[in-house]
């Protein structure tokens, strides 16, 4: 079991760059110990300089992106390697939801084995956070400090910064594990009394599948 995810809050940082992947979400210099801090090496190539100075450029080097907890993506994130440190990566610097158009497969996959919740929308909604986003990113004496966002899985909908609610895909099995806080495990044992009603019917069924039933059976 893992922490149960109904709805998440927070500032939404925006990376408009399509095709981000894996190498780029946790470059592998943070790979080479079992100790890095993941959340410290996200997006490390574009965080760091040669000299490992923050870049001050780079939207989550700045506040109150420092602590986003919604990042949104163009299309095909999480592409490139089968590296399933990119979602530990993200959940180390403490984002709970990445917004996309599109996301590779393994990735999609590693994200909701680890409580990542990976919202897929359309092309418009993603031009309509995008801007929205913009529009808050004023120098900050000009702006009020940046609206909320906020990502609700009871009714797949994200509530963006201009105000306005947009709807998202998840499939619909995935988002009752991750509100219940089922990990594959817990969504398998959900399962157990089919499971083991499947294994006694194969069992007087096809004997022959089972050496043990069949050596029982011999005894005198």
């Amino acid at each position: 079991m893992r922490p149960a995810v109904r709805q998440i809050e927070g500032v939404m940082a925006v990376m408009p760059m399509a095709n981000i992947n894996t190498d780029a979400i946790i470059p592998s210099v943070w790979l080479r110990t079992a100790t890095a801090d993941m959340g410290k090496g996200l997006f490390g190539g574009y965080r760091y300089d040669g000299q490992g100075r923050e870049r001050p450029d780079f939207v989550l080097n700045r506040e109150p992106y420092r602590h986003a907890r919604i990042l949104l993506a163009d299309e095909n994130f999480g592409c490139g390697s089968s590296r399933e440190a990119a979602v530990w990566a993200l959940a180390g610097f403490g984002i709970g939801c990445v917004v996309a158009p599109g996301f590779a497969d393994i990735f999609y996959e590693n994200a909701f084995r680890n409580g990542l919740v990976a919202a897929i929308i359309d092309g418009e909604t993603y031009r309509r956070l995008r801007d929205a986003a913009a529009r808050g990113d004023a120098p900050a004496q000009a702006r009020e400090p940046a609206p909320l966002c906020r990502v609700d899985l009871p009714t797949a909908t994200i509530t963006g910064p201009d105000g306005a609610t947009y709807p998202f895909s998840i499939p619909a099995s995935r988002a009752r594990a991750l509100m219940r806080g089922d990990d594959e495990i817990a969504m398998t044992l959900a399962h157990q009394p089919a499971i083991e009603a499947y294994y006694a019917r194969m069992r007087a069924e096809s004997a022959w599948l089972f050496p043990a039933t069949l050596q029982r059976s011999s005894t005198p």
